[in-house]
């Protein structure tokens, strides 16, 4: 998170400092003044009023929607300098599916004149107002989280629950938590990221008692964790951590928690209870690596990287990273297969600028598919176990056909089985010309990211990725310097 007065403010001051002169420091760091609040409570005032005019111009099969603001906003979690608003439109629940997308964005055109419409689970409007970022979605009025008709329609619950509980001294246990999780690099529900959603932390430090008491948990926790604040009790889940919705006790807040992720915030929390210090919280933005320094990696490494390169798929982040992972894993899978060994992978998607995009104005985005090689060729020979010498038939039928096979080495007897050493095909033995073979489009692929292969893509080998760096400059920094 950026903050405009950092370089005006001495963080020095509290690092030696024990935990609470520390969070003490953070809270006042990302609490917004009164200003701002005061921007913030007038520009989402103005909008909800926007709305419900809006609303009250529709036909009457939307009599009784209603405009409310929600998320950290309403909640009064957000942290200095944030910019956001969201404000949910509640539809009667007779109207049908077509009708809700076509009022809500009736709504939210008007609100939001020159909004863009984007796509989760149904169609909403996004744009900008007074200077302030504006979600404006439509849900289902329904009475209860549990009857559900879109997953939208839990955030008026979620909101109403939080209400009932938030005090003013948890709500900015809340903004510290939240800078927190930002600063380690785990705060967001999108699928790319695989955080911490808002609304998990904000449970979170009810549940606790406070942003101290939810790092000190967190330390000691021992995966899988389950926290279930109305007692439910009753539906399973199979993830690291599982805090039961409050109000749907079908759903897991946590669901899209990443291992990895839950992994990394003990970590951290440890590390800031064993070193309270505002650094955490307020890390610097890591600088680019240079092709220079990319090449220097790759040679001190001694390894093969290969990186494929490739226009993304027009699609929302959270269809287009599930599809890089999955692809990912099946370019893994199928080099493994053939006898490569991949010591590490990543994938990174970037936007272009406004000039790269296409004719009809699509969003243009490059991807890349890495996969470091301990080495990206094979020996000429590779290794082929028959079955077990007890299993006669099969034994003998191994033997048969490659006992007078002049390029063949053996057959020979290891552990109990015939083996034999077998000329490799050629076209297998060097990973560049696999992945620049139809052989790619055998792996288990992302279907989009499939097609997307289909239509051309190229194939960067060892210090070639340092081309990579004007637009994968921070993803190469941290893939060849990890840290966790």
């Amino acid at each position: 998170m950026t903050d405009p007065d950092a370089d005006d403010r001495d963080d020095t001051a509290v690092a030696g400092d024990d935990l609470d002169a520390v969070l003490a420091a953070v809270r006042e760091r990302v609490t917004p003044d009164t200003d701002e609040r005061a921007r913030l409570d007038a520009a989402a005032a103005d909008l909800a009023d926007r709305a419900r005019d809006a609303v009250a111009a529709l036909p009457s099969p939307a009599d009784g929607a209603d405009v409310l603001t929600v998320g950290s906003t309403a909640r009064g979690t957000w942290l200095a300098g944030d910019r956001d608003i969201d404000l949910f439109v509640r539809f009667p629940t007779d109207l049908s599916r077509e009708e809700l997308e076509r009022f809500g964005l009736r709504v939210g055109h008007a609100v939001l004149p020159d909004g863009e419409e984007e796509y989760a689970e149904h169609p909403y409007v996004v744009g900008t107002a007074d200077g302030f970022d504006v979600d404006l979605v439509p849900c289902y009025g329904v009475d209860a989280a549990t009857e559900i008709r879109s997953a939208v329609d839990r955030t008026p619950f979620h909101n109403e629950y939080l209400l009932d509980r938030l005090t003013a001294d948890l709500a900015g246990d809340v903004r510290v938590l939240k800078a927190f999780l930002k600063g380690v690099g785990v705060y967001g529900s999108d699928l790319r990221t695989r955080g911490f959603s808002g609304y998990l932390t904000e449970l979170l430090v009810v549940e606790h008692g406070g942003a101290r008491e939810t790092l000190a948990a967190v330390a000691d926790w021992h995966p899988p964790v389950r926290l279930d604040p109305e007692d439910h009790g009753t539906a399973e889940f199979d993830d690291p951590l599982v805090v039961v919705d409050p109000t749907d006790p079908e759903r897991n807040v946590a669901a899209v928690l990443s291992g990895d992720n839950l992994a990394r915030l003990q970590h951290h929390a440890r590390d800031l209870l064993a070193d309270p210090r505002t650094e955490p919280f307020f890390p610097a933005d890591p600088t680019p690596l240079d092709a220079a320094e990319v090449r220097e990696h790759v040679d001190r490494r001694g390894t093969d990287p290969l990186a494929v390169v490739f226009d993304a798929p027009d699609i929302v982040d959270d269809q287009l990273y599930p599809q890089l992972r999955r692809s990912l894993a099946g370019v893994e899978r199928e080099l493994d297969g053939m006898g490569f060994d991949a010591l590490r992978a990543a994938t990174f998607a970037v936007e272009r600028n406004e000039a790269e995009e296409d004719d009809g104005g699509a969003r243009r985005r490059r991807a890349v598919l890495l996969v470091e090689l301990a080495d990206r060729e094979l020996p000429a020979i590779q290794r082929h176990e028959g079955p077990p010498i007890h299993v006669r038939d099969h034994a003998a039928g191994f033997y048969g056909k490659y006992a007078a096979d002049p390029d063949t080495y053996g057959p020979f007897v290891a552990d109990g089985r015939y083996v034999v050493e077998r000329e490799r095909d050629p076209a297998e033995r060097d990973a560049v010309a696999v992945l620049e073979s139809d052989r790619i489009l055998d792996a288990a692929l992302g279907a989009r990211v499939e097609s997307a292969l289909e239509r051309g893509y190229d194939v960067l080998a060892g210090e070639e990725i340092a081309t990579l760096t004007e637009e994968f400059g921070a993803d190469l920094r941290e893939y060849f310097e990890p840290s966790v």
